[in-house]
């Protein structure tokens, strides 16, 4: 991954456990990383059995104060935080530093939707899981364990799927009008010297 400020990385079509991996690497490693559409990322298994794993995990707390106990985090963001999390010192300070250089969302909230996306190749399902394996998504799982807002970022994504195919085609069209107009300008030949001499010919 290139070390740049801060990435974006577009969570649909992962698989969970891959991504979570890499990302506790870089996080490790000094990069801040922000992880968008959570509820897309894929788990390997159906949702049958990830139901099942999720109702042991659930059974497991304090019995003394529960709400001291292990937090069962029910939204797909905070699914993807705690599986990192999994993967870092957390308790140590360099660990803790870490995770506070990620932030993970459902949908695309408002500065990101502005940003460009990435996608990590070798974590994606496509590429690593054989097409007749069951697999399902964060979403449908956090929906099935009482994640409520599944609705909502789907009304949010449609409404920000249609803005952003608006500024795609603005984007296309001044793209094709800038290209009309080169080639319908005419140079003298010492001036297409020049331009060529300074590289942009």
């Amino acid at each position: 991954m290139s070390f740049k400020q801060e990435i974006v990385i577009d969570g649909r079509g992962h698989l969970l456990g891959r991504i979570a991996s890499v990302l506790a690497k870089e996080l490790l490693n000094g990069q801040h990383v922000v992880v968008v559409r959570s509820e897309d990322v894929n788990i390997s298994g159906s949702l049958y059995r990830n139901k099942l794993k999720y109702a042991n995990f659930k059974r497991k707390h304090m019995n003394s104060n529960p709400k001291q106990g292990p937090l069962h985090y029910r939204s797909p963001a905070k699914i993807l935080w705690r599986t990192i999390r999994g993967m870092v010192p957390h308790k140590t300070a360099r660990g803790a530093a870490a995770m506070d250089r990620l932030k993970t969302f459902e949908g695309v909230p408002h500065p990101y939707d502005r940003k460009k996306r990435m996608v990590v190749p070798s974590c994606l399902k496509v590429l690593r899981l054989r097409p007749e394996r069951r697999f399902c998504r964060v979403g449908d799982l956090s929906k099935e364990v009482g994640w409520k807002h599944g609705a909502l970022v789907e009304r949010l994504e449609a409404q920000r799927k249609v803005k952003s195919e608006v500024f795609y085609k603005k984007k296309v069209a001044a793209g094709r009008a800038k290209k009309t107009a080169q080639k319908a300008v005419k140079l003298s030949a010492e001036d297409q010297k020049v331009l060529e001499a300074a590289g942009y010919a």
